[in-house]
């Protein structure tokens, strides 16, 4: 059986949807997963096993370019690509502009939720199949539901697994280090620089080095002022490829993170992590997988996520990672 997956952003919401194809890849005997992505977290799929061919797109390039020759002619070349017959396309974006630039475009029957279950219910009308998902679920479980529906298989009882995590064994190193992932693309996701600042100092009084990436000029200059004021126990990280930090959060002892989709990867991975959020509700889209804690705001603002309430929180996981 032949199956396309449309699901082309973002991070998280790709990460999310690893569990259905494990399940599919498990239930289902001689199945291929093609999938649709944004190129950007193309090389996310490569590490899954049950994904036979990636189709990387540069949708959010061609609509901001749209009056452009050079997106048009780009776009006529991926609808040629898309034209391959499937036996089941699901499309687990659900958005409009996804079915109308990209399912509509491909060969086969086209399953999604159906128009109370979507994320926006007019991308309904596309499909051939419209299957009901209880919103309440966490984005995953609903996933899964959507591929058991599509694919006609039970839904497994257990908890959904991303089976990346072999890839990325965990590493011993001598220097236990620790990563905060303090960069979000929102700014009402970000926590306060200061709350970050006496964290990484519970931290190196705890023994632990601290591992700060980024990768734009203001996620940049904010690791500079955290290492200067704790001089040498902070390290600051160059510019990564998704598998190098993949292979950072391996290593490290635990993570602490805001809403970002570096935050899903670190639960893919299994990496014990504190993952804080404000005005997003993480019983619907929060980090999903053992060894996670979630710590939401009571008034939904980041501010008001206390570094000390944090830390206390991320003790219980540094002791559950020991015991386990």
């Amino acid at each position: 059986m032949k199956v396309l997956i449309i699901k082309i952003s973002s991070m998280g919401d790709i990460i999310h949807t690893l569990p259905a194809v494990t399940d599919a890849s498990n239930i289902v005997p001689n199945i291929l997963f093609d999938w649709i992505v944004e190129e950007t977290f193309s090389e996310i799929l490569g590490w899954h096993p049950g994904i036979h061919q990636i189709i990387p797109i540069n949708l959010r390039s061609w609509i901001k370019n749209w009056y452009k020759l050079s997106s048009w002619k780009k776009y006529s070349e991926c609808c040629i690509q898309l034209k391959k017959k499937y036996d089941v396309i699901i499309d687990a974006q659900g958005l409009l502009k996804t079915s109308l630039l990209v399912t509509c475009m491909t060969c086969g029957k086209k399953h999604g939720m159906d128009y109370i279950s979507v994320r926006e219910s007019i991308s309904s009308l596309f499909y051939h199949e419209r299957h009901y998902s209880n919103k309440n679920q966490h984005a995953v479980e609903r996933i899964r539901q959507l591929f058991s529906l599509s694919l006609k298989y039970p839904v497994p009882s257990y908890i959904g697994k991303y089976n990346i995590e072999h890839l990325f064994p965990p590493q011993k190193h001598h220097a236990p280090y620790l990563i905060f992932f303090h960069s979000t693309t929102k700014f009402e996701k970000l926590w306060p620089e200061l709350h970050w600042s006496i964290i990484a100092q519970f931290a190196i009084d705890a023994g632990y080095r601290i591992k700060l990436p980024f990768w734009t000029k203001s996620e940049e200059l904010r690791t500079h002022r955290l290492a200067r004021l704790h001089c040498n126990q902070i390290i600051i990280l160059p510019q990564l490829t998704l598998q190098e930090i993949a292979i950072q959060i391996s290593g490290a002892t635990a993570v602490i993170s805001v809403d970002t989709g570096l935050s899903h990867l670190t639960a893919a991975l299994g990496c014990p992590n504190v993952t804080l959020y404000g005005p997003t509700n993480p019983k619907l889209i929060g980090t999903y997988g053992q060894n996670q804690i979630v710590l939401r705001s009571s008034t939904k603002k980041m501010k008001h996520l206390t570094p000390v309430h944090v830390w206390e929180s991320f003790q219980k996981i540094l002791n559950l990672k020991y015991i386990l």
